[in-house]
């Protein structure tokens, strides 16, 4: 999200806010934004497309050395598995059934890439 807020602001979607701590900037949604985004919401959806750069790196990891390949798979079971540290965090701390639901989801999509990473650990 946050790379696509210059374009955003560009587009005239979004304004420039307070300047943040450690020169982190803030975005207003503008009129035409909330308007942009209620017709983005309720168009079709179309299908879900997977990008996951760590399936792609997988997928061609044969190119890799072994060392290469066991320090790939070891830094995405460590981020996966925080990943799913903060989903389960998540869920705990959800305080409506939506929330609750998107943060299972969180969980569902870690393990599934846990699960693939052992698969191809192994």
């Amino acid at each position: 999200m946050y790379r696509e807020l210059p374009a955003l602001h560009k587009e005239g979607l979004v304004r420039l806010g307070k300047q943040g701590p450690r020169s982190s900037q803030q975005y207003l949604i503008t009129a035409a934004g909330k308007k942009a985004f209620k017709a983005w919401v309720t168009s079709d959806s179309g299908p879900d497309h997977l990008r996951s750069p760590l399936i792609l790196r997988v997928v061609h990891a044969s190119v890799l050395t072994p060392k290469q390949r066991a320090t790939l798979l070891d830094s995405a079971k460590a981020e996966y598995s925080a990943e799913l540290d903060e989903a389960k965090a998540a869920v705990k701390a959800a305080g409506d059934p939506v929330a609750k639901a998107v943060a299972e989801f969180g969980q569902a999509h870690a393990r599934a890439a846990l699960k693939l990473l052992d698969s191809v650990s192994a």
